[in-house]
């Protein structure tokens, strides 16, 4: 049982926290999202020294990231699907290997296509397969108490991973170049690989265990057929409920205001307001840090408010920050921005646990992975159009101040999408569940 303790003699008891695999997995998968989300923070720091070697404008660099963010989104339902046909463990590891080869070969490109290919692809699919669904399937299949808490930990590591990082790689681009950073990537999506290879495990029943805090009316999950089926499947039922266009929707502007526009963008804006590229990269670190706490209360909070309340307060409150963000850029130095860092830290991926959880409501715990993965790979396209929409502002305007009123009111209406989202009724043999009328 791979010196696993035996469940205890009544198997419907929970273990204790700290002697239950589940948390081991857990804390596995924190590491991998962490060393994950790490690897996607590169092309914050990479855009400028792209552009000053080079002389390739914002929007065509921007390009990359767009493509990378799309496939980072993409990726996950079929990673999903992959993942209940052979596992997490396959999965993970071989989306290890694509970063660390892609990220090692982006050291020596001479031009955009390349960049397109290895950054833009092959980097950005195999951070897709270890993204927030790979978080969204851990937590529903290992756990079926403390759910939402495990949830909201695990992406706390997915973006906090991709912010603390920065600091690191913004040193590492300033003192030994752009290509010691890519270099560096590579080396630590090799030294995560190992800790996986050990210690990662598919499923509780694999090891003679119930997922944490199940019964015997929590019955485990089998295996998948064809995981393109299954992925394409789960878009097929998903499609039928007005809740996953809502749902979908709202995470498509919630990746347009984090990944694609401050995750990629506020670098550079506060490098046009005279604030050092590395004093930048230290106020993404520092949303990181608030990330944690943030994202970790919001799981706590999603297993005891009702989602929909939560989505509110985060999209609006971002919507201010945002609307408000161009002022405290003016005052050229990073004192003004440190209540956006506070706010936007603790907001950054709070929208996540309640999220999955009105995707495990509307289409049970099984298909919530992969229905999930859709709609996290909405948030990854609205990122890329902003990505790549808040580059070519920039080269129009001279400034990002328009990018950040539009993303702040679209996150307005987002808080808006998701009271509309229903209350949910089950339906049908397979545990399917719509929303009501």
């Amino acid at each position: 049982m791979d010196g696993v303790t035996a469940p205890a003699t009544d198997p419907a008891a929970p273990a204790k926290v700290g002697r239950h695999y589940a948390w081991i997995v857990a804390a596995v998968t924190f590491v991998t999202l962490m060393g994950a989300s790490g690897f996607r923070s590169a092309p914050g720091v990479l855009i400028v020294p792209l552009q000053d070697q080079f002389g390739w404008s914002r929007a065509t660099i921007g390009v990359a990231v767009s493509i990378n963010l799309v496939l980072f989104g993409l990726a996950g339902p079929f990673a999903a699907a992959l993942m209940q046909r052979f596992g997490i463990r396959r999965v993970v590891l071989i989306a290890l290997m694509l970063v660390a080869a892609g990220s090692a070969l982006t050291a020596r490109i001479n031009a955009p296509w390349q960049l397109y290919l290895l950054w833009g692809v092959v980097v950005g699919t195999g951070t897709g397969c270890m993204a927030t669904v790979l978080a969204a399937t851990v937590a529903t299949r290992w756990f079926v108490a403390r759910r939402g808490l495990v949830t909201g930990t695990l992406t706390a590591a997915s973006a906090t991973g991709q912010l603390a990082f920065l600091p690191l790689l913004a040193w590492l681009v300033k003192e030994h170049g752009w290509r010691s950073a890519s270099i560096a990537v590579a080396g630590g999506a090799l030294l995560v690989w190992p800790l996986v290879a050990l210690l990662m495990r598919d499923r509780p029943e694999d090891i003679g265990l119930r997922a944490y805090g199940a019964t015997e009316d929590d019955a485990p999950a089998g295996a998948a057929g064809n995981p393109i089926a299954a992925a394409f499947d789960g878009l097929r039922i998903a499609v039928r409920s007005k809740d996953f266009w809502l749902l979908a929707g709202s995470f498509a502007i919630c990746g347009a205001t984090t990944n694609g526009l401050i995750g990629t963008h506020l670098i550079p804006a506060c490098v046009d307001h005279g604030i050092p590229e590395t004093t930048a990269a230290g106020l993404l670190a520092l949303m990181g840090v608030f990330d944690v706490a943030g994202t970790m209360a919001s799981g706590w909070l999603t297993d005891r408010i009702e989602p929909r309340r939560l989505l509110f307060w985060y999209y609006g409150l971002r919507g201010l920050s945002l609307i408000l963000l161009p002022s405290a850029l003016g005052q050229g130095h990073h004192a003004g921005l440190l209540p956006f860092a506070l706010f936007y830290g603790l907001d950054w991926v709070a929208t996540v646990p309640p999220t999955v959880a009105l995707c495990a409501r509307a289409f049970g715990p099984e298909r919530a992975g992969v229905v999930f993965g859709w709609v996290f790979a909405s948030h990854q396209l609205g990122a890329a159009v902003a990505a790549w929409a808040a580059g070519a502002v920039r080269g129009a305007e001279g400034s990002y101040t328009l990018a950040f009123a539009v993303a702040g009111g679209l996150a307005v209406v987002a808080a808006l999408f998701v009271q509309a989202v229903g209350r949910v009724r089950p339906v049908g043999p397979v545990g399917l569940e719509v929303a009501a009328v």
